[in-house]
């Protein structure tokens, strides 16, 4: 038995424990900063891992890394006025360096935008300088009165991408590039299903002319905006004069996009996934993919199972797949699995003397099941386990999300008692006004997540608002949300 005090289950409080699974889990701890967080190893593991697989995406699609300034002057916020706006409440500033007071505040960073911009403006002249492809991984302040770990904090770590071209269709595309880049990302790498669409005007990027974004749904029917793709037209262009000559000798603004995702994908993976043991952690996302377990009972059995252990340890860490030995000798096997399964590691190899003499291994799912493999090949018998758990734990997700997804929402009383019960994502007609999608939150703490892409929309398509019952000029997917 494990002396560690169980976790609490999500039935009972499921913020409790996804606080539990996350601290159990050693991703994340508090700061003694109100508000901040310190990743700890596992956790910057996984944001490793998402960076690497992330950054061969942006570099494939002709990105290249650069890295802006913390600080920003103030007055570059003013230039975008809805800019401005939308981010005043939530910026730190800084009134003094140096022992003295500075001529102009400045800025911690909570985007780029603006500092962006006045660089473009001085590196952007002609057509030839477009596009311009920018990506940054870089740290975010932003002051939340209400954090949690990963998923809301005053500084939080994420990339932001930057992009400059000489057409709106260029900008359009570009912005639905990477729309298609995080998706591909959550569900291949994180296993988390996601639908894509527009943020209404209320709901978008402040500055932006259209944003788009991925939301997944959570186990416990919120949702979970996990990465945003803005088309800016040319609001930033104007407000820093970043312009470009012609062809033909002209001078035009650029058309610009920013996108990003940031350390909150850490959270969705863990309310995606994870139960009431602790973490489940997707194989290609893993800190550790495989821990080997060693089991003897007598002095005589031990070295030759250490041994094996280390040997299938080598075998597997040759083949790529990261694996440790828990050898622990004052530590009984049961308590190392409860160990190891909070902890989130997909594959488990149990060796004992039995296995030894018959050449094979106990692999264990952190998902379910156990069977024998032997330890010839034994790499690609791991390989193909975890390829199973990854494709397991997709579509799982998946089946959860269209079993609490509710089509056709008739009128705002369905809408209430399924926000204000299960919740979960909600598919009704929307007419479009901002009265009725602000009543709806009044009502209900439901927000529209998205304005669906065409492979996510209801047909046939809803004739009229679910709010106020005129006519629907489109669908928009409801919930409450993180």
């Amino acid at each position: 038995m494990s002396t560690e005090q169980a976790l609490t289950t999500r039935a009972a409080d499921f913020s409790a424990w996804y606080n539990d699974v996350v601290m159990r889990a050693e991703l994340a701890d508090y700061s003694p900063v109100r508000g901040c967080m310190v990743i700890r190893p596992r956790g910057y593991r996984i944001w490793e891992l998402m960076q690497r697989a992330l950054d061969e995406m942006f570099r494939a699609t002709g990105h290249e890394n650069a890295y802006f300034p913390l600080l920003i002057p103030q007055s570059f916020l003013a230039k975008e006025a809805e800019h401005v706006e939308g981010f005043a409440p939530q910026t730190a500033v800084v009134t003094r360096g140096g022992g003295k007071e500075l001529e102009e505040p400045l800025v911690i960073r909570p985007t780029s935008e603006t500092i962006i911009y006045a660089m473009l403006a001085k590196w952007v002249q002609s057509y030839r300088d477009l596009p311009v492809l920018l990506n940054q991984w870089a740290n975010i302040v932003r002051w939340e009165l209400r954090t949690r770990l990963f998923l809301r904090t005053t500084e939080f770590l994420w990339q932001e991408g930057h992009t400059a071209h000489a057409t709106a269709d260029e900008a359009e595309a570009e912005a639905r590039l990477i729309l298609g880049i995080y998706r591909r990302f959550a569900e291949e790498w994180m296993a988390m299903p996601v639908i894509t669409g527009a943020k209404t005007d209320a709901e978008k990027f402040a500055g932006a002319v259209r944003t788009y974004a991925i939301e997944a749904l959570m186990q416990d029917n919120r949702a979970l905006q996990a990465g945003t793709s803005h088309n800016l037209g040319q609001n930033f262009a104007k407000a820093f004069e970043v312009r470009y000559q012609t062809t033909t000798g002209d001078w035009e603004y650029v058309w610009s996009t920013s996108w990003g995702v940031s350390t909150r994908l850490i959270g969705g993976l863990v309310m995606t996934h994870s139960d009431d043991k602790g973490l489940i952690c997707p194989p290609r996302l893993a800190p550790l993919q495989v821990i080997v377990v060693p089991i003897w009972k007598s002095d005589s059995d031990q070295q030759g199972v250490l041994e094996a252990a280390q040997q299938a340890r080598h075998s597997l860490v040759a083949a790529g797949v990261s694996a440790q030995v828990d050898d622990r000798d004052a530590v009984k096997p049961g308590a190392k699995y409860y160990h190891w399964e909070a902890r989130g590691v997909p594959v488990r190899l149990e060796i004992g003397p039995r296995d030894v003499a018959q050449g094979q291994a106990v692999l264990a799912r952190r998902t379910g099941g156990k069977a024998s493999v032997p330890l010839a090949g034994l790499a690609d018998a791991v390989r193909r386990a975890m390829d199973e758990i990854q494709a397991g734990l997709l579509e799982a997700a998946r089946q959860r999300r269209e079993a609490n997804s509710v089509r056709n929402v008739k009128d705002r009383e369905a809408l209430k008692d399924l926000m204000n019960g299960a919740g979960g994502f909600a598919y009704a007609g929307y007419c479009g006004e901002a009265a009725c999608e602000t009543a709806v939150k009044e009502a209900t703490k439901a927000t529209i997540r998205v304005l669906p892409d065409g492979e996510f929309r209801s047909s046939p398509a809803p004739a009229t608002c679910v709010w106020c019952g005129g006519p629907a000029v489109t669908e928009a997917v409801w919930a409450k949300a993180y």
